[in-house]
């Protein structure tokens, strides 16, 4: 039994205290391992979310960006309802479904709507007075080159994975230059995948975003990259367009030609990370996602 399957009893114990549902807590399973963190899921209702070493000043910290994102944000995000002193949180399971575990043909039928959404989501971020964030987040940021240096050392482990018709447009990619231009850093999500954004299955309407441990102040092409890395060219159109019509553009983030010459390049560079996470861990799901982006990222 892992260091996690013992905390379930503390699981239980904690929410049980808190009280949150009028009742003990039931159900506790562990639903997620990361690097920093163990997810459990309670009763169907509840994510805890238990670092692994205790800091409860990052989940303070957590804790009021949360509330500031909620705050501004046009789709639900996690609140915390549940803080203990070792820096547990929880938060009420939100409505939807992980868009990553959509079939494919659902997730192409939605892509525009969902780009939409997200597109309006970024506007709101981006453009928030710096002062916001203070306190809440860091700067992260790198330069593009290291973006492809990075991926030229993923596609150097993939060679057998890769299907030989990208290759060419690939190793074309990766001996460009990066774009260039400068740009402000700004407020975002930083790992806006298809994993973190929740919908409902029949319409594709964005019912949550996720998972905000990665949220910095970056490049404002970044999470639009993700936006096309998993969803597609005609996601990216309809992101920019409802990042425009919101006014973005006129606040200084930038809706142009450079942004969305970085947002492919952050796409095209960042599939493989995702590609190489999948064939090391065994997880078919992100295999097949990256695989299937290929073909618009490097088409033949």
């Amino acid at each position: 039994m892992t260091t996690a399957d013992h905390r379930v009893d503390a699981v239980r114990a904690a929410v049980t205290a808190a009280a949150l549902g009028g009742r003990p807590a039931r159900t506790v399973t562990l639903i997620g391992n990361g690097l920093d963190h163990d997810c459990y899921d309670v009763d169907g209702d509840l994510i805890v979310r238990v670092p692994r070493r205790p800091d409860p000043a990052a989940a303070d910290r957590e804790a009021r960006l949360l509330d500031t994102v909620a705050g501004l944000a046009p789709v639900p995000v996690p609140r915390p309802v549940l803080r203990t002193d070792d820096g547990w949180l929880g938060y009420r399971r939100l409505a939807g479904t992980a868009l990553s575990d959509l079939p494919e043909p659902v997730r192409d039928r939605h892509a525009t709507t969902v780009g939409a959404t997200l597109g309006t989501l970024l506007a709101r971020l981006h453009t928030a007075p710096a002062r916001t964030w203070v306190g809440l987040v860091e700067p992260d940021d790198q330069p593009l080159d290291r973006w492809r240096q990075e991926a030229a050392g993923y596609v150097a482990t993939l060679a057998e994975v890769i299907p030989p018709a990208r290759r060419a447009a690939i190793g074309a990619f990766l001996a460009e230059t990066p774009p260039s231009g400068s740009y402000r850093l700004v407020f975002s999500h930083n790992d806006l995948g298809i994993e973190h954004v929740l919908v409902d299955p029949d319409t594709g309407a964005v019912t949550g975003v996720i998972d905000w441990s990665d949220a910095a102040l970056v490049d404002p092409a970044a999470d639009f990259g993700l936006i096309y890395r998993d969803l597609g060219p005609d996601a990216l159109d309809a992101a920019m367009e409802s990042y425009r019509a919101a006014g973005a553009s006129s606040a200084g983030a930038g809706a142009g030609a450079g942004l969305r010459r970085r947002a492919e390049f952050h796409g095209r560079c960042r599939v493989f990370e995702d590609l190489a996470y999948g064939v090391s861990t065994g997880r078919d799901r992100y295999v097949g996602t990256s695989l299937t982006a290929l073909a618009w990222l490097f088409p033949e």
